[in-house]
């Protein structure tokens, strides 16, 4: 990759902490968008002049100030701080994220080398930075005299040792980041002093609207899944709505739906009630607005739950207009609306051969919750959705505009609604007839007329921009694959190439695995199939041995049924990396258990036999082609496995890569695809689902700073 021409400047505040995070942050970046050079600027803000002014009343904007006027002043690219100290709200012209990873948000008590608390003065004098921290030391040391404190934190550190203070209260992240990890006396529970949400993490600012910066932020967050809850009961909610659950890290939900749909997310879900009756709007739009804004740029996992479907009446085109101001990604999940169980579920049907060929849905409520005409004219003046008419759209063209509607109407042909083939084409109302006939003999599709058709184009926002991923990994894998591709703010393809399939010879070898003293897995699939076949064999979970996983992903699979591997590779997720980890591990005349699939042959058993143990060499599980009678259009196309590229290539589909971008989840894969002749453009680091996609993420974005 070439070399690319873009230098940030990055702001930083002067001390010795703030260069040691900036520093940190740099690396970071260039490590996800390879190429790209930054330049450090230190520069000084009022709380670093001002060594007076106490910090409980110091303003917001106390330490971001100066550098916020230089990035607005076009002096500096970007700034970087401790993500507690930005002001809230951020000033106008400044946008921003966090980056992934932090350290220990806990805060920690110092106390001078080699004292005790139990050696404290009955008075000890204490040096408080904030009001949360001195309602701490009120209630732990009742009798200590709060003092004060300023100055960077080895200032701090000079002033307890020389006796002006006897306790100080600090932030262990700060401590890790200078190495002084050693000063730390007693490390202070969350559940006694909870931190403030960003302590720990590191912040980057830059001016709003910075292309270039959008592009890097791409990178470190993910796209909000507004999912419709369905009405009535949870069972309206659609199973790719649960699933988004399922994953999230926060989600931001309304009053009108059943509260059992939030026993989905996991239990550190961050849960905020947003919800408005009728009424009753006790949480503003601006502010629901605002807050998922934040979440997303903390590097959550966002789900905006609504109550029936999104689309209907619920201001979804509010805060998706939100995000793509801010050129944030995100996906619609549609689901079962009032309409729909008030109508087709109660049998009053709205549509009835001979009887009804159609109907309005409209509120009489307008916006400020007035209420709005809903007259013949008005009705008039909403848009029309015409079913089963793509043969007819010449004659619905000619039609309405001979009723007077203008040709310039906008309108819109939705081709494959809701299916992974699902595509738009807007037009005109004198269009219309034209756009339609671009589409194939077979499509099902709707035609839309009317001014919501100018709204609704999706900016291509995310890392991944709206790129469409071929998928061509097993359906084990598929989940977590689409997930991670709609992070980046692509559109996954589901293509499964394979699906395995328990031996049952296998099986009955698990029946008894206390034979065993490992069991040797090396691969997320091999992984499920071990789960589901110790539960037909119906095997004690007692006795089964210890486990070897070639990688986080194999272990994570484990992990969800409580099993924890005992040996996993630190960076080399090969089966060689998992070999050089068993080495010296493995005792002589142990009983080892290979388990794999038919495709992968016996090397490894032989391997691990000259360790000197006893290998039982077991095929898990077969392999089996999933034919299609054709690849779909994309952009990218990941292959997951050796066994995907083979049943790609040998239903001729390789051909159909020109010009796509070929991802690989790893060594082995990629050899497979050269061996076939197919140039690999990216392959993941590390070797699983998640590095993969988030490889293609980075070579995407950087591809774009390129000269």
């Amino acid at each position: 990759m070439h070399h690319s021409s873009h230098v940030f400047k990055v702001g930083t505040r002067s001390s010795n902490l703030a260069i040691i995070q900036t520093r940190h942050a740099m690396e970071c970046l260039q490590a996800s968008a390879p190429g790209i050079a930054f330049e450090m600027v230190p520069v000084s803000s009022p709380g670093d002049r001002d060594r007076n002014t106490d910090l409980r009343d110091s303003p917001p904007d106390f330490f971001t100030r100066d550098l916020d006027q230089a990035i607005l002043g076009n002096t500096l690219d970007c700034a970087v701080h401790s993500a507690k100290d930005l002001p809230d709200p951020m000033p106008d012209g400044l946008d921003w994220f966090w980056l992934p990873g932090h350290a220990d948000s806990r805060d920690v008590l110092v106390l001078r080398t080699g004292m005790a608390v139990t050696s404290l003065p009955a008075q000890p004098v204490a040096g408080i930075s904030s009001d949360r921290r001195s309602a701490y030391v009120q209630r732990r040391f009742p009798g200590a005299r709060l003092q004060s404190i300023r100055g960077t934190i080895e200032d701090r550190l000079r002033q307890l040792d020389e006796g002006r203070y006897d306790i100080l209260i600090m932030a262990a992240a700060a401590l890790e980041r200078l190495g002084l990890a050693n000063r730390v006396t007693e490390w202070i529970p969350v559940t006694e002093l909870p931190p403030p949400e960003g302590q720990g993490y590191l912040a980057v600012t830059y001016r709003k609207g910075d292309a270039r910066l959008n592009r890097l932020r791409s990178l470190f967050t993910y796209a909000v899944r507004f999912v419709s809850a369905g009405v009535g009961t949870v069972m309206h909610c659609t199973l790719a709505g649960r699933q988004a659950l399922e994953w999230a890290d926060t989600c931001l939900y309304d009053t009108l739906m059943d509260p059992h749909l939030l026993t989905f997310l996991p239990e550190s879900a961050q849960r905020i009630d947003v919800g408005k009756r009728c009424g009753d709007h006790r949480v503003p739009q601006e502010t629901i607005t605002r807050i998922m804004l934040d979440q997303v740029r903390r590097g959550r996992r966002v789900v905006r739950l609504k109550g029936g479907d999104a689309g209907l009446f619920g201001r979804l085109a509010e805060e998706l207009e939100s995000l793509d101001q801010h050129e944030l990604p995100y996906a619609v999940l549609p689901g079962v609306s009032s309409l729909t169980a008030a109508t087709t579920g109660t049998g009053l049907l709205l549509t009835r051969r001979g009887v009804s060929r159609g109907f309005c849905a409209l509120t009489p409520r307008g916006a400020g919750g007035g209420v709005e005409p809903f007259d013949a004219a008005a009705r008039a003046a909403l848009p029309i959705v015409f079913f089963m008419a793509l043969r007819m759209a010449g004659e619905i063209s000619r039609t309405l505009q001979d009723e007077g509607s203008s040709p310039d109407t906008p309108a819109a042909v939705v081709l494959d609604a809701g299916s992974e083939s699902e595509r738009v084409i807007r037009t005109t109302l004198a269009g219309l007839a034209e756009a339609v006939g671009t589409a194939s003999a077979e499509a099902a599709g709707l035609l839309i007329v009317g001014d919501v058709c100018r709204y609704g184009e999706r900016r291509r926002a995310g890392a991944l921009r709206g790129a469409r991923v071929l998928l061509t990994c097993s359906e084990e894998l598929l989940d977590r694959a689409a997930m991670a591709v709609t992070d980046a703010g692509g559109i996954p393809l589901r293509m499964p190439l394979l699906h395995m399939v328990p031996r049952s010879d296998a099986v009955d070898t698990l029946r008894d695995l206390s034979r065993f003293d490992w069991v040797v897995l090396t691969s997320p699939s091999a992984a499920r199939c071990f789960l589901k076949a110790i539960d037909a064999a119906g095997a004690d979970l007692r006795r089964v041995p210890r486990l070897m996983a070639c990688g986080p992903g194999t272990a994570a699979v484990l992990q969800s049924a409580r099993m924890t591997p005992d040996l996993v590779p630190e960076t080399d997720f090969s089966s060689q990396g998992l070999l050089q980890a068993a080495r010296g591990v493995l005792l002589p005349r142990q009983r080892v258990l290979r388990l794999r699939s038919s495709k992968a042959g016996p090397g490894m058993a032989e391997d691990l036999a000259t360790f000197g143990v006893a290998v039982t060499d077991c095929v898990l599980y077969e392999n089996e082609p999933v034919p299609y009678d054709a690849c779909p259009a994309c952009d990218i196309v990941f292959f997951a496995s050796a066994s995907a590229v083979e049943y790609f290539v040998a239903q001729g589909f390789e051909k159909s890569l020109k010009g796509t971008v070929v991802l690989a989840i790893g060594g082995p894969t990629a050899r497979a695809l050269e061996n076939a002749g197919v140039k690999v453009d990216v392959r993941g680091e590390p070797a699983t689902v998640a590095g993969a996609i988030t490889s293609l993420a980075r070579y995407t974005v950087a591809k774009e700073f390129e000269t």
